[in-house]
């Protein structure tokens, strides 16, 4: 397996792609971090605007989350402790982790980050289908991706030729395949939320009409590194798929 041309190749274009869309993504986050905002506004303040506009509330500034609001739980504008480029959403304590990068900052690209991360939560309390699949996957998701490759191993190499081996690589791939239906749920959800963060840059003012064209290019350039991640995540269940038959 390891000298065989298919899977070299994989494993290259694996590196490559995963190497050209993080360095866009970087390129393309510092481009517009030194382009500011017409309308002045740190990525913490954009966040609570387009939370506002959403009709959605916004936890105290302790951080603390309480009851729910018209059915709606509190959100949390938080600075993310993960370092550069870590901005996410948390669903489970329903807080927008913000990078230093974006949290305080008012540029094009802290804003389009921020909106999007908003984008998230929005799907949170409309209970967005593919954002729903997507959180019930994670658990069986990590536990694949953690043990899949190990099993197909074991059948493949340590059991080559027996039946239990066949098995154990079958049940190796049907775990790896949790984590492509993972990486292939993640695609709608993160075009959605860059979707909403467009309009949501829009109907507030945050961005002039002139900026809005830098922000979508910062957030299709994040895109571009779930949709490498998902492809090589299907070329590669394929290639498991393809020895199995063998």
């Amino acid at each position: 397996m390891i000298f065989d041309p298919t899977f070299i190749a994989i494993m290259v274009l694996s590196i490559v792609l995963g190497g050209l869309t993080q360095l866009y993504i970087k390129s393309t986050f510092k481009k517009y971090s030194k382009s500011g905002l017409t309308r002045p506004a740190s990525g913490a303040q954009v966040a609570e605007r387009t939370l506002r506009h959403s009709n959605l509330p916004i936890a105290d500034s302790s951080g603390h989350v309480g009851a729910s609001v018209f059915g709606k739980r509190p959100v949390t504008v938080a600075r993310s402790t993960q370092g550069k480029l870590s901005d996410h959403f948390d669903p489970r304590s329903n807080t927008v982790a913000l990078s230093e990068v974006v949290y305080d900052k008012s540029t094009i690209a802290a804003a389009a980050v921020s909106a999007h991360e908003v984008g998230h939560a929005i799907q949170t309390a409309e209970a967005y289908l593919p954002g729903r699949i997507r959180t019930a996957l994670v658990p069986v998701a990590n536990f694949g991706s953690s043990i899949s490759i190990w099993l197909i191993i074991a059948g493949l190499v340590i059991f080559s030729g027996e039946a239990f081996g066949l098995q154990l690589m079958w049940a190796g791939i049907a775990l790896f395949s949790a984590g492509v239906l993972f990486q292939l749920v993640t695609l709608p959800v993160e075009f959605d939320a860059s979707r909403r963060a467009l309009i949501l840059l829009r109907e507030t003012g945050t961005l002039t009409e002139a900026e809005l064209p830098a922000a979508r290019k910062v957030l299709t350039a994040a895109a571009l590194t779930y949709v490498a991640a998902a492809l090589i995540a299907v070329l590669q269940l394929l290639y498991w798929i393809g020895l199995a038959r063998d």
